[in-house]
C-alpha cells in the first residue's frame, strides 16, 4: 500500500440552528399569525354574505311586487279601477311572511288626473336586516325604480 487514508470524524454540534430549536413561544405566535389570517377572511367574507342575503331577499320581494302588479291586472279586468292594499286586503291577500319580515309595503291606486286612466304604485320599504337596502317601487306601466335594483 501506497498512502494511508487519514480519516477524521467531525462531531455535529448540538442543536444550534433555528430550524432543529424551538423557542418556547413559537406556539403562541402561529396562533396569534392563525387568528390574523382568519380575521382578515372574516372581515371580507361577512360583507359580501351580508350583501347576498339583502339581494336574495329584495329578488324575493321584487316576485312578490310582480305577483301583486299580475293581481292588480286581474282587479283591474273585473272592476275597471285598480285595488288599494286595503281593498287586496280585504279580499284575502297577505304578503308571504318571509317577505314582510324584510319590506313593509303599500299599494296606491286612484285615477291619473291627465288621462282619467287607472294607476297604481305598488312600494317596497326595506325594514330590518334589509334596511340598508333601497326602497323598490312598480306602478301600473311596469316602471321599476330604482332601475339599478331590479333583477335583470
Amino acid at each position: 500500500m501506497k498512502g494511508i487514508i487519514n480519516v477524521k470524524f467531525i462531531a455535529r454540534p448540538a442543536a444550534s440552528s433555528a430550524v432543529e430549536r424551538e423557542s418556547p413561544h413559537s406556539f403562541v405566535i402561529e396562533l396569534m399569525i392563525t387568528v390574523g389570517v382568519i380575521a382578515i377572511l372574516a372581515a371580507i367574507a361577512i360583507p359580501s354574505y351580508r350583501q347576498y342575503i339583502i339581494r336574495g331577499n329584495r329578488s324575493a320581494g321584487e316576485s312578490v311586487m310582480m305577483d301583486i302588479a299580475n293581481r292588480e291586472q286581474q282587479y283591474l279586468l273585473a272592476n275597471r279601477s285598480y285595488a288599494d292594499k286595503a281593498t287586496l286586503t280585504a279580499n284575502g291577500y297577505t304578503l308571504p311572511s318571509d317577505t314582510g319580515q324584510n319590506y313593509t309595503w303599500a299599494v296606491a291606486a286612484g285615477v291619473d288626473a291627465l288621462s282619467s286612466a287607472p294607476i297604481f304604485t305598488i312600494t317596497f320599504t326595506p325594514i330590518n336586516g334589509q334596511s340598508s337596502d333601497v326602497t323598490l317601487t312598480l306602478d301600473n306601466q311596469g316602471t321599476k325604480t330604482p332601475i339599478a335594483s331590479w333583477s335583470h
